[in-house]
């Protein structure tokens, strides 16, 4: 099941794609506005985005630049111009694909599930198996290798680890991981945060001086990346 945001201002195209998308098994929040999209993502990154250009606050280019800025979440752009140009011109600014309303059901859904496997974000056929890099995670087994070799995580460690590898590219803020990993909706002391992502840190044979999959973006939050992808 993915987790899928819906950035529509248009109440029944809006309430007609998260009902379809809901019957297709995604888990789909919504909202009408660029400024409210861009505060979930940082907030609470979703799997995928849906993102109309036409919206009343800030135009989805713009708030397309936005997003890129402060994660790697992919984005599939929904258009009512079938202009080449302008096309080109969202698919430069980072959207993974692209939509020309109206469209079908189907070929919306066939654009998720492509999009969710290029970026690694889709369940492998056998079983829900992440891979970010060298690095391995298997919810089921609640284990996790790196470079072929198991990590000796504890259960909070695994669940920090399982979060961020869901999400890989995307900057995850401390009130998110507090609230997801934690489970404090009220939020708690980022020390907390802190202190297990440097447990974690040593664990993948990393310092903060250092890194190879975690990095701090200063003042935002933490992503999970690859060795060799900017940080």
């Amino acid at each position: 099941m993915a987790q899928l945001l819906v950035v529509e201002d248009d109440a029944a195209i809006r309430g007609a794609l998260i009902r379809v998308l809901t019957e297709h098994g995604h888990a789909v929040t919504s909202t009408a506005s660029a400024m409210a999209a861009l505060r979930h993502v940082l907030d609470t990154p979703p799997d995928l985005i849906l993102l109309d250009l036409g919206l009343p606050d800030l135009g989805g280019y713009e708030a397309l630049k936005m997003m890129r800025a402060v994660s790697a979440v992919p984005v599939v752009v929904v258009t009512a111009h079938d202009d080449e140009l302008e096309i080109i011109r969202v698919l430069d600014a980072g959207a993974d694909d692209y939509v020309v309303k109206p469209f079908g059901v189907g070929q919306i859904e066939a654009r998720i599930r492509a999009v969710l496997r290029r970026s690694g974000r889709a369940e492998t056929e056998g079983g829900s198996i992440l891979k970010v890099g060298g690095l391995l995670l298997d919810p089921d087994a609640h284990e996790a290798t790196l470079d072929g070799v198991r990590l000796d995580l504890s259960p909070r460690e695994f669940d920090l680890l399982h979060y961020l590898t869901k999400r890989p590219g995307q900057v995850v803020t401390r009130r998110d991981l507090l609230t997801h990993v934690w489970q404090l909706p009220y939020g708690g002391a980022d020390k907390t945060v802190d202190v297990h992502v440097s447990w974690l840190r040593r664990k993948l044979g990393e310092t903060a001086q250092e890194p190879r999959y975690l990095h701090t973006v200063r003042g935002v939050g933490i992503k999970l990346s690859p060795p060799g992808e900017p940080g």
